[in-house]
């Protein structure tokens, strides 16, 4: 989920994922970079220097921009593990921010999502270039006379937003929020929506619906809910205890940062509180509640081989232009990873995502194998406000690397 407005929160993930060091996963594609650069400084210098510089910038946010908390969980080869955060988690209490703080990392889930159906797609129960239609007959089809077609769409193009498939949360946002904002949703009647609406104008159009599809399919062939799937297969063996599904309930159990937003969408509004949320209208796409720190190893043990076979890790890193006005220039995007340029060469990959209610997640694994999570309680609001987010990922991350490009599927 990602971009700074609530029609796209659960859409395009602007500002999301970063990452560096050199880490290499033997997949190709951007990101699998070579050694360290000569001169690079070294030991405690180069980690007390890293510390220091991401605490300025996250400083910057809340200072300069007003973002009321923002946390990060950084983990580095060489420097280890560490967390760090600035301003509130709460502002009725002035309680501190907190990296251990629970929050919804919306568009994040995709990621989970994709790296199941890329597990069945490994053991032999799902096919990535078979049509939607083989798993789901009859679902997609045809909409007000627009043409969508389940026989023509595939798997892969769900997961890597090509389907030609609207967003239905751009429908939804349209609505006064209390007439969505606390009511359950079911993924066939968000599909539904979306299918009376036009075709996108481009052929990657960053879509939820998309994962939703994804997330029925799952649940075709396992018998078992995308949320049974996912905790089953990536939460309980990685022992990420600070990540769930909320389903219908509104609050985030356990300590929790609030979350804000400007129910105007003017940059200089007022800021209320939108921590209470019904996420099943995000569902497989955008619902997961979780911590920087689950964030953080779920990247992790995803980019080490210890999620996918790498034969599969590879394919998930095919990537193909992202639309610059839905992400940021340069951006690409795989099956459920973004893989984008740092300024200083090299690349991340990973995914970010935004909440209606004020929450910006960000997840990231770099060329070094430094990897960082982020945790906002508010989305920039300002073109500056986010270049300045951007640049957050840029100062974790940044080191020599070697600029391979990403590979592109035709």
């Amino acid at each position: 989920m990602a971009t700074a407005s609530v029609v796209l929160a659960l859409v395009s993930p602007v500002a999301e994922a970063a990452g560096t060091g050199t880490h290499g996963s033997g997949t190709g594609g951007p990101g699998a970079g070579g050694a360290d650069a000569a001169g690079r400084p070294s030991g405690s210098d180069a980690c007390a220097a890293a510390r220091s510089s991401l605490a300025a910038s996250l400083d910057t946010l809340v200072t300069r921009h007003g973002i009321p908390g923002v946390a990060a969980d950084l983990t580095d080869p060489r420097c280890g593990r560490w967390d760090t955060a600035r301003g509130v988690a709460d502002r009725k209490t002035g309680r501190p921010m907190r990296a251990e703080d629970r929050f919804r990392i919306g568009s994040v889930t995709k990621t989970f999502t994709a790296t199941v159906v890329l597990q069945l797609v490994a053991e032999g129960r799902i096919a990535l270039d078979a049509p939607v239609e083989r798993y789901l007959p009859g679902l997609i089809h045809g909409g007000d006379g627009h043409g969508y077609d389940g026989r023509t769409i595939t798997v892969r193009q769900l997961l890597q937003h090509t389907s030609g498939l609207p967003d239905y949360t751009e429908a939804l946002v349209q609505l006064p929020l209390e007439q969505w904002r606390f009511r359950h949703a079911e993924p066939r009647e968000l599909i539904a929506t979306a299918l009376k609406m036009p075709p996108p104008e481009k052929k990657w159009h960053y879509a939820t619906t998309n994962y939703l599809l994804a997330g029925l399919i799952v649940e075709k062939v396992t018998g078992h809910r995308v949320e049974s799937e996912v905790t089953s297969r990536i939460l309980r063996p990685l022992g990420l205890r600070d990540t769930y599904w909320p389903g219908d309930s509104t609050r985030i159990r356990g300590a929790h940062s609030h979350s804000y937003f400007s129910a105007t969408g003017e940059p200089d509004a007022p800021l209320a509180d939108g921590t209470e949320w019904n996420m099943t209208f995000g569902g497989a796409g955008g619902a997961l509640v979780s911590t920087p720190a689950d964030v953080n190893r779920f990247f992790r043990a995803l980019s080490g081989g210890k999620l996918l076979p790498a034969r599969w890790l590879t394919e998930m890193k095919r990537t193909v232009p992202a639309d610059p006005d839905r992400l940021w220039p340069g951006a690409r995007y795989g099956l459920g990873l973004i893989a984008s340029p740092l300024e200083c060469g090299g690349w991340w990959w990973g995914h970010g995502g935004t909440v209606p209610g004020g929450h910006r997640a960000l997840g990231a694994v770099g060329p070094g194998g430094r990897s960082i999570a982020l945790a906002l309680t508010a989305v920039p609001s300002t073109e500056q406000a986010e270049a300045d987010y951007r640049a957050t990922a840029e100062t974790a991350f940044c080191a020599p690397t070697d600029k391979q490009q990403p590979k592109e599927t035709s």
